[in-house]
């Protein structure tokens, strides 16, 4: 079969669904959605659709970026405009069942903007206004296609840049890559195209690519959303980048704990097989490639290089000295070029519209779009696609809307453990690869941590540090002691026994880790300790010297008092709900704690029905005594 005639079958499936006749449902079944119950929804609108003779199209399509929103629904009808409804519940379900789609009321009272204008003056809804700040290159049919129906990916774009590149000579596919700027998107950012000359270049003929979809920083889930809403894009690009190179062989390296997104490429793999797209003489030409699907155990350290090929031939997954690069002695001593799920995306995007397109967005030295997944205290978490140059306070405030609860901003923390934080005075640092770096963070996979003046930033770089710890591979002495001796001392003071030197300890062994560690794991695991140090030194210097946790944290340094002057005695939510029996009534009613028994879980002021909680948290744990028995 010819690309032509697989073109010509994709689009007429796919002009049949938006044909415009009938009403189209599209409801996001990624992880998120299904985290929040789009299953049950989509089953709602499946049967009631079919109990009550609709004549409608149901999708189930990936995320389309709104994550704080699921379950999402979007419904189109002739002469409407896509309708985004968000928070969708069983009673919500029904009722656009019966209104909407039964009936021609679009229910705008429960809509949550349009996707693309508001349609008729009188039924005029306005936009989700985030998008305004966003560019969608690489998510634009993420939460529209099917993505487990190739004949949508081919009917809106999909493997026509695969088929004209493979009439093309590799060469040329590799100077505009290299024309376009693009930079690797795993983090580190390396030229792309020189990558691939490199790997072109090598001198043995026998070559390997692989993708490395193992996306394992706390907070990023980039990676993942793409593998599940819109796969086909990966392995367009992969399969391009395997012509480009003359590799014959590749696999997609992903994490077990990412059950849909390898369930979206293994059915993928299974289509592009049945079209020809894999296999011997795709698509008629003389290129021939085979596919495997690797399933990592979710080692971090899997994410370098290096030790994702050893993984993948079946060792241990533990980084080794470079050079040689893998570009030229990778797996199985063959040249291996490997990408990040991001950069292989990229790639037809940059062949179709052109390398001139693709340096149009982004900064200097940083071109494109990069997508974010934005997390912690943030009002609307979820996915965001920006040009490479767009600041932490737009992608923060104007994106995700700002701070929960209209609290004070703190700190960023970008690029994962190995990444940094960031303080509101950097907040309008654009963000790409050289500004970050200057700052003292990275880009990573693009994980985005808000946090508030709740959070301490001790404990943050105690947590991470934790994390990088249990994650080290244990091969280089400096990774595997060094940042078990400054968890050591982080522990130490975040509970209270931290003493004078300690801060210049940490500096030591973090430069000192940098230095002597053999991968990127290493080199960069005292990041976040350094970044914290650096703008943060203040709640350090706290913790140590007053015993105090400024941002009332850290259990060991804070106690929970109840204000005789505010508690009545009223009520007893306070005492049932505590777990320790820590909290009695005094001789004349009022709550009082036994700080012996005291856990600090918090749960006595989270309870207390005052509009001003009789139950305070105070630090250090004697800044207000016990008077009486109090």
């Amino acid at each position: 079969m010819t690309f032509e005639e697989i073109q010509h079958h994709a689009m007429a499936e796919w002009e049949a669904l938006h044909a415009g006749e009938i009403p189209c449902v599209r409801i996001g079944t990624a992880t998120c959605g299904r985290a929040a119950g789009a299953l049950s929804i989509a089953h709602i609108f499946a049967t009631e659709i079919e109990r009550r003779g609709i004549e409608a199209a149901l999708l189930q399509v990936g995320c389309l970026g709104l994550c704080y929103a699921e379950p999402i629904v979007v419904i189109s009808k002739p002469g409407m405009p896509l309708i985004c409804y968000s928070n969708v519940t069983p009673e919500i379900a029904l009722r656009l069942i019966t209104d909407y789609l039964e009936d021609d009321d679009p229910c705008l009272d429960l809509a949550m903007g349009t996707l693309e204008g508001g349609g008729e003056e009188l039924l005029y809804i306005p936009e989700l206004t985030r998008f305004e700040y966003e560019q969608h290159f690489l998510l634009k049919r993420c939460g529209y296609i099917d993505p487990l129906n190739i004949n949508h990916y081919i009917a809106t774009g999909g493997y026509h840049c695969l088929n004209k590149m493979l009439q093309t000579p590799p060469h040329v596919i590799i100077d505009e890559i290299e024309r376009s700027g693009l930079r690797g998107r795993g983090g580190a950012g390396f030229p792309t195209g020189l990558k691939w000359r490199l790997c072109h270049d090598a001198v043995n003929l026998l070559r390997y690519i692989v993708c490395n979809a193992d996306e394992g920083d706390p907070g990023a889930f980039v990676d993942r959303v793409i593998l599940e809403s819109d796969p086909h894009a990966i392995l367009e690009g992969l399969l391009i980048g395997a012509h480009a190179v003359g590799a014959s062989r590749g696999y997609v390296y992903c994490r077990s704990e990412y059950p849909l997104a390898l369930q979206c490429l293994h059915h993928a793999v299974t289509q592009m097989k049945d079209y020809g797209l894999l296999g011997n003489h795709i698509l008629g030409s003389d290129f021939n490639f085979h596919l495997e699907i690797v399933e990592g155990a979710g080692a971090f350290v899997c994410g370098e290089e290096t030790a994702l090929l050893a993984s993948i031939e079946g060792r241990r997954g533990m980084p080794r000295p470079r050079p040689p690069y893998p570009v030229e002695s990778g797996l199985w001593n063959k040249p291996t070029l490997v990408n990040n799920v991001k950069t292989f995306a990229c790639i037809p995007l940059i062949l179709d519209y052109g390398a001139d397109w693709f340096t149009s967005i982004g900064t200097e030295r940083s071109k494109g779009t990069q997508v974010f997944a934005l997390t912690g205290k943030v009002r609307h978490t979820g996915l965001a696609e920006v040009p490479m140059g767009t600041t932490l306070h737009q992608l923060i405030y104007d994106i995700g809307g700002g701070i929960q609860g209209d609290k004070t901003f703190k700190a960023v923390q970008i690029g994962g453990p190995s990444g940094g934080c960031l303080p509101a005075g950097l907040l309008h640092t654009p963000i790409d690869f050289d500004s970050l770096v200057n700052v003292g963070a990275m880009m990573g996979s693009g994980g985005i941590v808000a946090m508030d003046e709740t959070s301490c930033m001790v404990d943050i770089a105690r947590y991470l540090l934790d994390f990088i710890q249990k994650e080290s591979c244990g091969k280089c002495s400096l990774c595997r002691l060094g940042t078990r001796q400054m968890l050591q001392i982080l522990e130490d003071i975040v509970s209270g026994k931290g003493k004078e030197g300690d801060i210049e300890l940490l500096t030591n062994l973090a430069e000192d880790i940098q230095v002597g560690s053999l991968c990127g794991l290493g080199k960069t695991a005292p990041n976040t300790v350094l970044t914290t140090l650096r703008y943060f030194r203040e709640e350090y210097e706290a913790h140590i010297r007053e015993k105090c946790c400024p941002a009332l944290v850290c259990k060991d340094l804070i106690a929970y008092y109840i204000l005789p002057e505010r508690c009545s005695g009223a009520c007893d939510h306070c005492v049932v709900t505590c777990s320790t029996k820590a909290i009695s009534s005094n001789e004349v009613g009022v709550k009082v704690i036994d700080q012996s028994k005291c856990v600090k879980c918090g749960t006595c002021l989270e309870v207390c029905p005052l509009e001003y909680s009789a139950v305070i948290k105070v630090s250090p744990p004697d800044s207000i005594p016990e008077a009486g028995q109090r």
